[in-house]
């Protein structure tokens, strides 16, 4: 997006993978920013994989531009265009008053063809892979970042655990925050229980907290909804949150003696929830903290079918049970 901006254009653009976001970030710029608005009508061609042969893609390419410097070519779901290897031959030879942009979404292009070969000696190959579930909360926070509207790390975990890994939706949602309350700059959770809809009184990040805080009262609400409301958090999504959370108190027990910046590193989270940690740590003795680890991993087996035919709602008691008196 930088060589993009900067205006240094490549003959041939290939980009593919899972993660649809910045495909059609990418598509977008190619659409609205590289000619100017009245260049298009002539400089402007958009093809779609389904409905074009490989055929019309070349000759499409090796026109001339009509009053304008360059001209763009689109091939939107190239993954359905029959003969695409056949591209072959002009990736290898492609116009140079033309930008062509293969759009191969929702899988890679096979690498070991002549079309991913020549598209990275001629141009650019680029990869949209999905990230990954542990890392959605830092991508959240750096996005709110950059548009301005500060997501603080509870909130993100909030948005990644009921949102997941879409990132388009999770923009879609951010978006919609801004939009009712465009005055704010910091994403809250009132803002989410009420424009997106997901309740910070009932969600899997504040479920262990409430454990090993020792708030017994709002333990045993959040229990009561997620036995009646099983479709708003599965059992193997609870236990992932509470061993993320465990997890970070049997870390602090090994940093005593560290300051609150280095404490924060190892923990992967922010020096403001550090001194929460370490008091979690002091309440909850080094061996407490492993019982409950074990039983995190005999209950992940159980809630997958291993070993157990129990509902989830009488999995879900069981554990809580057995870690409030270990």
């Amino acid at each position: 997006m930088q060589s993009l901006q900067a205006r240094q254009f490549a003959p041939v653009y290939l980009i593919d993978g899972e993660e649809p976001y910045y495909l059609d970030m990418i598509t977008s710029f190619f659409e609205e920013k590289i000619l100017e608005p009245g260049e298009r009508d002539f400089n402007l061609m958009v093809l779609y994989g389904k409905d074009a042969e490989w055929v019309d893609v070349v000759n499409s390419c090796r026109r001339f531009p009509m009053f304008a410097e360059r001209q763009v070519v689109i091939v939107k779901d190239a993954a359905q265009m029959k003969g695409f290897n056949d591209l072959a031959g002009y990736l290898e030879n492609p116009a140079p008053t033309t930008i062509l942009l293969l759009e191969h979404r929702f899988k890679k292009a096979d690498g070991r063809s002549k079309v991913v070969k020549y598209a990275k000696e001629k141009g650019v190959h680029f990869t949209s892979d999905k990230i990954k579930d542990e890392q959605v909360p830092g991508w959240v926070q750096n996005y709110g970042h950059s548009i301005g509207f500060e997501v603080p790390e509870r909130e993100a975990q909030i948005l990644a655990t009921y949102l997941g890994n879409d990132l388009q939706k999770i923009v879609n949602e951010v978006e919609k925050v801004r939009i009712n309350v465009p005055e704010e700059k910091t994403l809250s959770a009132g803002l989410i229980q009420k424009y997106i809809g997901v309740s910070r009184d009932y969600n899997v990040f504040e479920f262990p907290e409430a454990l090993t805080s020792g708030d017994k009262d709002k333990l045993y609400r959040m229990l009561s909804y997620f036995i009646a409301n099983p479709k708003s958090a599965p059992m193997v999504l609870i236990i992932g949150s509470f061993y993320s959370h465990f997890n970070r108190i049997y870390q602090a027990h090994f940093l005593q003696g560290k300051n609150d910046k280095e404490m924060a590193a190892a923990l992967g989270t922010y020096p403001s929830r550090v001194r929460e940690i370490m008091a979690t740590a002091k309440r909850w003795p080094l061996p407490r903290v492993e019982y409950c680890l074990m039983l995190l991993g005999k209950y992940s087996t159980k809630a997958v079918g291993i070993d157990s035919n129990v509902h989830d709602s009488e999995l879900l008691k069981e554990m809580i049970g057995k870690m409030e008196i270990a």
